[in-house]
Order: C-alpha cells, then structure tokens, then sequence
C-alpha cells in the first residue's frame, strides 16, 4: 500500500478501543501513518494513542468533529500526504474494509464515500430515514449522487483538501466538504461498507445537528460551482 497514505481518527474518550483498531489497521495498510486527533477527552486516549506509536494531535478542549478533522487534515496537507483516510475511532469502521477506499482512489477517484446503504438493516430507522433526507439534499448541492452523506467513513485527497476553505466545526463539516469538493468538479464515489453500531450514545443532537444541516444548506447558495474544474 502506498506510503503517502494518512489514516486520520478524530476521537474523544475512545482510548479503550485504540489497542484493537489500531493494530488492525496496521494489518491492513501497513504502510499508512496513522495520526489521531485528541480532541479534549477526559479518559486515557491520549497515553494511548502514545503507546501505540501514533501521531498525536491535541485539542485541550472539546472542539467538535469538525474541528479535530480539520486539525487532521492540515496535518497531512503540511507533511505531503497524497490522500487521507478518515475513520470513526470507537470501532464502527473496519479495517478491514479500508483497501477499497485506496483501490478507488488509485483508480483516480479523488474522493471516496462509505456507504452503509447497501447493507442497512441494523441502521435505527430514525436515522435511515434522516440519513436518505440528507443524502438527498446534499446531492443535490453537491451536482453528483452521494449515497450515504453522513458516513465518517471517507478518503479524501489531498489536492481537494488544498482547494477548499472549511468553514464548520461540528457534524455539518462533513457535508459542507462534500458540497464544496462538488462544487468545484470534484468527483464522489462510493464502495460499500459494513453498518456497525456498538453501545455508545451516538453524540449527535437530533435538533441542534438538524439546525445546523439546514443553516449549512443556505450557506451554500452562495458558494461557487465550477462545473469545468478537473476530477
């Protein structure tokens, strides 16, 4: 596996899953840097993540999971990564599953997408359906289909990391960037992947992430579309 590859976990409180995933993710891209953005918890994840030999990037407070991927992201674009992987740090994702994302992108796709919607089942149906809602909406800004917009699960490279200004700190990043790498010609596949929940309480706040998504939606009337730009 290439090793311009950045396998990037954005984690709070996650320590006590940091010594499964990680050597399973070494496993499977044992070329990759793996970088972990610590983003104010209050466990052991950080004397963890240093055990383990990551990359460490410290948030003293907890900023969001926007916040801690843009950190990450500035990380791999100042230290010459070709693409960056993201990955939820409790152990939705598996590893297993990250050389598809690699086998799309060195076949040219400059951004891939997770799906979970193929093999939804164990999806709680209040979240299938807000997850279609969104989908829906974010493909239409985004000019392209994307199938699951709310998927952590991502690879992005970074020539499209370098080409777009973030502006949220929150959950409402992940389709903000979504929308932006659209807009500017940017093509978004998807591969499947395997639906996972375990017993954490998901952090996201039905109302105030559902406000959120729709103030980001009327801020994108105002971002430009480059329908000619390269992919």
């Amino acid at each position: 596996m290439p090793a311009e590859l950045l396998v990037l976990l954005p984690g709070y409180n996650v320590g006590r899953h940091l010594a499964a995933l990680i050597p399973a993710i070494r496993q499977d891209l044992p070329e990759a840097g793996i970088c972990l953005v610590d983003d104010g918890s209050s466990d052991d994840t950080a004397n963890e993540a240093q055990r383990l030999g990551l990359v460490l990037l410290p948030h003293e407070t907890n900023r969001g999971k926007g916040a801690a991927l843009k950190t990450g992201f500035r990380y791999a674009c100042e230290h010459g990564f070709g693409a960056v992987i993201t990955m939820d740090a409790d152990g939705q994702h598996l590893p297993s599953e990250l050389p598809r994302f690699v086998a799309a992108w060195q076949a040219g796709a400059p951004v891939v997408l997770g799906s979970r919607m193929a093999a939804n089942e164990n999806m709680p149906w209040l979240r299938k359906r807000t997850n279609e809602f969104t989908s829906s909406v974010v493909s239409r800004l985004v000019g392209q289909r994307v199938e699951d917009s709310q998927s952590g699960y991502r690879l992005f490279d970074t020539k499209v990391l370098r080409a777009i200004s973030l502006e949220s700190s929150r959950y409402d990043l992940e389709s903000e960037i979504l929308i932006k790498a659209g807009r500017l010609g940017y093509r978004v596949v998807s591969v499947p992947i395997t639906t996972v929940y375990h017993d954490e309480v998901s952090s996201i706040n039905p109302f105030i992430d559902t406000l959120r998504f729709c103030r980001l939606v009327w801020r994108a009337r105002r971002w430009t579309r480059h329908p000619g730009a390269a992919s």
